[in-house]
């Protein structure tokens, strides 16, 4: 059927049925009077709604209303089974992937830890078939999938810059073999971003338009909104902070030979353990070497949890040698995000990735306070909210919008 024109009977149902289906979203089971009178509908306008949203299969009775006097009224909600995404977060220890339903719960997942001498397209499609496995479901019941990786691929040449520490993931053809091994769309996105995404949807960003994403855990990036929109930049590296020359640390040169950059150098979580021993404070093992852990190939996951266990114990008692650790890593942390402020004049900047969090308050008054001193605007500090493994969610929020865009559109179905 052609699409529909502005101003006829058919564009103004298909506008109904959107603002229907949006409440159901966000409010769960509503009856046929609640959804007249938050849309403005009359009952009867209301129940044939109702009945074409129930016939595309958008919509299921659910129970009914027994808490009010009189008869009780039957509830509608989303049909859960409408649709499913997935999303998936690569890193260079393993897999993640899940599945989530059209209202973003999440019903199947699986974890993969990375194999040597594993290919990419063998790593996504196994955690992949695992996780929809999980969910009970088959692969033409997911109509997305959203893949987070470290860096970005150049939309120009196709190959993943800005991580040359993930394995497996830089031939030039690997976009074309991805494409041909899976059965549904997919989309490509850095994993900030998506950590980004998840905190404007679900977190400490929802209703702000300019906003930057600080993230340190394995490495430090940001993600910058603008406008309510991602930056991504011309080749995909907007909010790479790490290659950022700062003062305090020598100039790196040949940054992408080298995987990182002066502000890395200076503020990624490797530099904890140091921090601490300058300053006479033990591992949390107690064996006086905080530094033991750290090896010659880049951050492994056992550095980021001596660094996220060293800032925990420094929050959990701010004084003394811990409140000098705290101090000073809110110095190298505000170094350079003191650029990133001056340029963006962002309303705020959301705090997010396990090391940054461990430090909880006492780190983000800190920071805020070096912040004021180097840059000359003064936007609000916030956690994170969504603690629960937020590039991941993000990238299945990323691919609802989408899906839910797709689905939700009934003009489509006529």
């Amino acid at each position: 059927m052609p699409a529909a024109t502005p101003g006829t009977p058919s564009l103004l149902r298909a506008m109904n049925d959107r603002a229907a289906l949006e409440l159901l979203l966000t409010h769960g089971p509503l009856s046929r009077t609640r959804i007249g009178h938050l849309t403005g509908l009359s009952k009867p306008t209301a129940s044939q709604l109702l009945a074409r949203l129930e016939a595309c299969g958008l919509v299921v009775a659910t129970g009914t209303d027994g808490g009010r006097p009189g008869p009780n009224a039957q509830l509608y909600a989303l049909n859960t089974r409408a649709a499913h995404v997935a999303g998936l977060d690569v890193t260079p220890e393993r897999v993640t992937a899940a599945v989530a339903d059209i209202t973003g719960e999440v019903v199947g997942g699986f974890e993969l830890p990375y194999a040597e001498g594993s290919d990419a397209v063998r790593q996504v499609t196994e955690a992949l078939d695992e996780a929809v496995k999980d969910a009970r479901l088959r692969h033409s019941d997911v109509h997305r999938l959203v893949i987070a990786t470290p860096g970005a691929f150049d939309p120009q040449s196709g190959r993943l810059r800005y991580a040359s520490h993930l394995p497996g993931w830089h031939s030039p053809t690997l976009l074309d073999e991805l494409a041909a091994a899976l059965p549904m769309p997919v989309e490509y996105e850095n994993d900030v971003n998506l950590a980004a995404i998840a905190e404007q949807r679900l977190g400490a960003a929802r209703g702000h338009e300019d906003f930057v994403l600080l993230w340190n855990e394995e490495g430090l990036g940001a993600a910058l909104v603008l406008g309510g929109r991602l930056h991504r930049g011309w080749t995909g590296g907007a909010g790479e902070v790490g290659f950022l020359p700062v003062p305090g640390h020598p100039l790196v040169r040949q940054v992408t030979r080298a995987n990182t950059g002066g502000y890395q150098e200076l503020a990624g979580v490797q530099v904890l353990p140091r921090l601490a021993r300058e300053l006479g404070i033990e591992d949390p093992d107690g064996s006086g070497a905080p530094d033991a852990v750290l090896g010659p190939d880049g951050l492994a996951g056992s550095q980021v949890a001596v660094g996220v266990a060293l800032l925990e114990r420094a929050a959990a008692r701010p004084e003394g040698p811990h409140l000098r650790f705290l101090q000073s890593y809110a110095t190298v942390l505000a170094t350079g995000l003191a650029s990133l402020v001056s340029v963006l004049d962002p309303e705020i900047v959301v705090l997010s990735g396990a090391a940054i969090g461990a430090g909880g308050e006492p780190l983000r008054a800190l920071l805020e306070s070096e912040l004021a001193e180097l840059a000359p605007s003064r936007p609000r500090l916030v956690p994170g909210e969504v603690r629960e493994r937020p590039v991941l969610r993000g990238a299945l929020e990323s691919a609802l919008i989408t899906t839910r865009d797709e689905v939700f559109d009934t003009s489509r179905r006529r």
